[in-house]
């Protein structure tokens, strides 16, 4: 323990932000900031008014003396500190991650290596190159930061939902961001790649493509959080209890299934409803629909060559494809708590690729070593000081007695007076752990090599894996990609940039060139794609079977007139599943037949289709030429959502234009276990890609 202090010594009084005693009892970070029924100074001081500034008459100038007017505009003037020059857009839940057991014959720590347990999560999603008030569902890269408060300290797992890089060294990780952000001269674009200095970036570091083609697939452009994979990109090394290890890569499996957006989809809620993705978030765990994923590794043999089947592990470019390298899946994580405070929590949640516990260390992969000291610096301007880690929201779960002393914010009162070891008058503590005690003991292995500016000859294939994943994809999934280059480039300027990004794409796929080169009315140039490339099936997100649709919302069309029973029992057969049901109506208010009422929850003024994941019209509904219904309904058609109708509605549903035949559109005459089957397959297939070559703004 440390130094008592001595008899002559004190301390301020414990006590909470809000001045009160602190208590063991209160929960950590739960200590409270507001105490009292009256309103106070940050002194305690109550006021007795806070409209009006103290004057010399009541039309008189303001005095000087108003203490209250001075903090209360200092500190407003003070609220903001520096958004994240990455990963701004930010959106967080609290949960929990329990382990399998499976993973301790690859390593010994204890979150992971002892089955049952559970760990205390935060885990913050972001995207990458937008501001802080940017929309959640522009085409980027998302972040998959999580916080696990172990036993054994923090261990942060700082991810991304692509599990590949731009780049391969940190060096160059300023020159991508800076060519991603909008233009010095004007500030614009904001949150798009769909600019010139970002396409010349990429036509001319090649490396760069693999990623690029996963930002211009699907995947660039989630469904939501819940929908959405994760992974560590690095390659990590886990050490078991025996001492030894393996190379592995994490991955994130969402329960709920891969899913994306549409293009036109995004840009719609990009703009009626910016906050989409933390929004469907947030509401999922406030109803009970918990976001849920499994966490997996990949695990490979550390035998010295940092490579395997050909790929090196070290390239933060390439990936081991899954059929060959199968995920074995070793816990579960559950976000089931919303923030208490944006601010506090969220905004001021600090990561570090460096926080790390017994069993898990990094690699030689250059860009991870750059991250190694970028994470921990950044913090240092964003936070005001090296004393983040003693926020609520960043203080480890386990014991901490450091000798770091003072720095901006220091919150703890420190006894002793030696922090520095050995020392003989503080008794020798804090004592180092050995290995058995649970000290951190990196792996004893050999480093070695000339002092150079350089990369290996295995970093130099930039194209395979970039033609592996193209055609691993579906048809639909590969026209999604043609869609997203030809916007992207078609936004592009300089000519000279889109031919060099066309020459990029040669060497992919030729089709691919092709395509994009046809929609910007250039030549496609001949390339060198690789042809003895093996598909691997687990990069398409496209699904044959039905998944769940816990998360999912399903809208129903009523009004007065409307079979509201069938909607009750629609209700309660969704809500079972963990999906929700929202009435749209043409007004506002409560919809009442007999003795059965539904209210309202979105309005044909309110609502638009991007919301929901299918959309219905109740039987008895009375048919209308609101321009406002055909937009939702044709909306969702050309999403190839699915549609449906009960009873006479079906009807209407043809008046739209939905032929009651296409692929995703369900039909019956009531609400009866066959037609809410027959829409829960439906809403677990995600599309009904059958209709998309007729209705997406790809087709031919």
């Amino acid at each position: 323990m440390p130094t008592a202090r001595k008899p002559d010594q004190s301390a301020p009084k414990s006590a909470s932000p809000a001045g009160v005693p602190a208590r063991e009892a209160v929960p950590r970070g739960e200590e409270g900031a507001q105490a009292g029924e009256f309103l106070t100074t940050t002194q305690g001081l109550r006021l007795p008014e806070t409209d009006h500034s103290l004057k010399a008459g009541t039309r008189g100038p303001t005095l000087l003396e108003d203490f209250h007017l001075r903090e209360k505009i200092t500190h407003f003037d003070h609220e903001r500190i520096p958004e994240r020059v990455v990963h701004a857009r930010g959106a967080a839940a609290h949960g929990v991650f329990e382990s399998y057991g499976t993973a301790a014959s690859v390593t010994k720590a204890d979150f992971l290596a002892e089955k049952g347990r559970t760990t205390p999560v935060f885990v913050r999603f972001s995207t990458v190159l937008g501001s802080r008030g940017s929309a959640d569902t522009v085409r980027d890269t998302r972040g998959f930061a999580v916080k696990f408060y172990t036993d054994e300290g923090t261990f942060d797992l700082v991810g991304n939902n692509i599990p590949v890089f731009f780049i391969q060294d940190g060096i160059k990780f300023p020159d991508v961001i800076h060519a991603g952000k909008p233009h010095p001269d004007r500030e614009i674009p904001q949150a798009q790649s769909a600019h010139d200095t970002f396409w010349d970036f990429v036509s001319l570091h090649t490396e760069a493509t693999h990623h690029m083609l996963w930002n211009m697939s699907d995947r660039g452009i989630p469904r939501s959080y819940r929908t959405m994979e994760g992974f560590g990109v690095h390659t990590f090394r886990l050490v078991n209890a025996a001492g030894e290890s393996s190379l592995v890569k994490w991955h994130w499996k969402p329960v709920a299934g891969v899913h994306s957006l549409v293009w036109e989809e995004a840009q719609i809620a990009a703009g009626v409803d910016p906050d989409f993705h933390r929004r469907d978030m947030a509401d999922g765990i406030e109803a009970g629909a918990f976001l849920e994923w499994e966490l997996g590794i990949q695990v490979m043999p550390d035998d010295g060559t940092d490579s395997f089947a050909g790929i090196d592990l070290l390239d933060p470019t390439k990936i081991v494809p899954e059929e060959l390298v199968p995920v074995q899946p070793i816990g579960r994580l559950t976000l089931d708590r919303n923030p208490t405070n944006y601010f506090a929590e969220t905004e001021q949640v600090a990561f570090h690729v460096g926080h790390l516990v017994p069993g898990i260390e990094v690699t030689n992969d250059p860009l991870m070593q750059a991250r190694l000291f970028s994470y921990l610096d950044t913090q240092l301007t964003r936070l005001g000081g090296p004393n983040f880690a003693q926020l609520p929201i960043n203080r480890p779960h386990a014991p901490v007695n450091d000798m770091l002393r003072d720095g901006m914010h220091q919150t703890a009162i420190h006894t002793g007076v030696a922090p520095y070891l050995p020392n003989s008058v503080d008794g020798g503590e804090p004592r180092v752990a050995a290995e058995d005690e649970g000290g951190y003991v990196q792996l004893a292995r050999p480093v070695e090599g000339s002092v150079v500016r350089g990369k290996p000859a295995s970093f130099d294939d930039h194209f395979s894996q970039p033609t592996m994943f193209y055609r691993s994809l579906t048809e639909v999934e590969q026209a999604h990609v043609v869609e997203a280059l030809s916007f992207e480039l078609g936004k592009v300027y300089e000519q000279s940039i889109k031919e060099r990004t066309l020459q990029v794409l040669a060497n992919v796929d030729a089709d691919l060139c092709a395509q994009v080169a046809a929609a910007l009315g250039l030549p496609a140039p001949k390339g060198n794609p690789a042809e003895d490339v093996e598909p691997s099936p687990a990069l398409s997100q496209v699904v044959t079977a039905p998944g769940p649709i816990a998360g999912r919302k399903v809208g129903v069309v009523a009004d007065a007139g409307s079979d509201l029973a069938g909607i009750g029992r629609l209700r309660k057969a969704v809500e079972k599943l963990g999906a929700s049901l929202l009435v749209i109506a043409p007004v506002g208010g409560v919809l009442k037949k007999g003795k059965t009422t539904e209210i309202v929850e979105r309005t044909l003024l309110t609502v638009r289709s991007i919301e929901f994941d299918a959309i219905l019209v109740a039987g008895g509904t009375t048919p209308t030429n609101d321009i406002r219904l055909a937009l939702l309904v044709q909306e969702a058609y050309r999403h190839c959502k699915t549609l449906g109708a009960w009873g006479d509605a079906a009807e209407l549903l043809k008046a739209l234009g939905v032929s009651t035949d296409d692929p995703g559109v369900v039909v019956g005459d009531g609400v009866a276990k066959e037609f809410t089957t027959e829409l829960v397959a439906a809403v677990g297939l995600h599309r009904a890609w059958d209709r998309e070559s007729a209705m997406m703004a790809a087709a031919d």
